[in-house]
């Protein structure tokens, strides 16, 4: 079986697949300086709680979009399942897919060669994580580039950190847009403004490609923004895994 890490800003993501089914999946918080010993004794118990043995591991891949992440992880997969982990970015390691931009984060290029696969025709990726991201995909599949803004957790956490009386607050879709207090007016900025930075650059992207593009989400927040716009057409949360294994597959000449 494949063991699958997708290492991003705020969290962790482990996946054990057999063939093309994800057995198991676990997430846990994103730290730099999580041995690989650490790693191990968590990802275990999972393990052995979801009747997976260790050495059912048989190999590994890896992306990350926190560099001091990687040495841990290689680690983990060396030291405790025995195999040499492929890892998205190394020069020998081919997603398959053209990138026309520079300095691209590894989850995006990864979710290109998932979403290629899986969609025809020109695509837009909306990924709902630290950042929130939107990529261009063509319909021959290659990466022609995208957009970066902040993530909603992100900008929340900047605004409570900025302003004194202004809490934390968790995200929800408000029933009303005009807020009769603090909080509610919170929510309502933060989602409604989400929606709106969503419609807007899709549209942009769109009239600048010029031409039909299917859309794309993915991430933890997916699902609450599929139901506010029918800009999002389908919600993918396994996009990053499957594409991990795509490239896997393309790299060891396995169907």
């Amino acid at each position: 079986m494949l063991l699958a890490i997708d290492a991003g800003n705020t969290n962790t993501v482990f996946a054990v697949l057999n063939g093309t089914e994800v057995k198991s999946q676990w997430r846990s918080s994103t730290k730099e300086v999580r041995t690989a010993d650490e790693h191990f004794v968590w990802l275990s118990h999972l393990m052995t709680l979801n009747g997976i043995g260790k050495e059912e591991i048989s190999a590994a891949i890896i992306s990350t979009v926190v560099p001091q992440s990687l040495f841990n992880l290689r680690s983990l997969c060396r030291n405790y399942f025995s195999v040499e982990p492929m890892v998205i970015g190394d020069a020998n390691v081919d997603l398959g897919i053209g990138v026309r931009a520079q300095d691209v984060g590894a989850d995006r290029l990864v979710n290109a060669v998932a979403a290629h696969k899986s969609y025809k025709g020109a695509l837009i990726i909306i990924d709902f994580g630290t950042a929130t991201t939107f990529d261009v995909v063509s319909a021959e599949g290659d990466y022609e580039g995208g957009v970066i803004a902040p993530g909603i957790n992100t900008s929340l956490e900047a605004l409570h950190l900025a302003a004194a009386k202004l809490p934390r607050i968790e995200v929800a879709q408000p029933q009303r847009v005009i807020g009769d207090g603090t909080i509610p007016a919170m929510q309502s900025g933060t989602f409604w403004g989400y929606v709106g930075l969503i419609e807007g650059l899709v549209s942009r992207i769109r009239a600048e490609y010029d031409e039909p593009m299917k859309v794309i989400a993915t991430g933890g927040l997916a699902s609450l923004f599929k139901n506010a716009t029918n800009v999002i057409e389908q919600v993918d949360q396994d996009l990053t895994i499957r594409g991990l294994l795509e490239i896997y597959r393309k790299n060891t000449g396995r169907s």
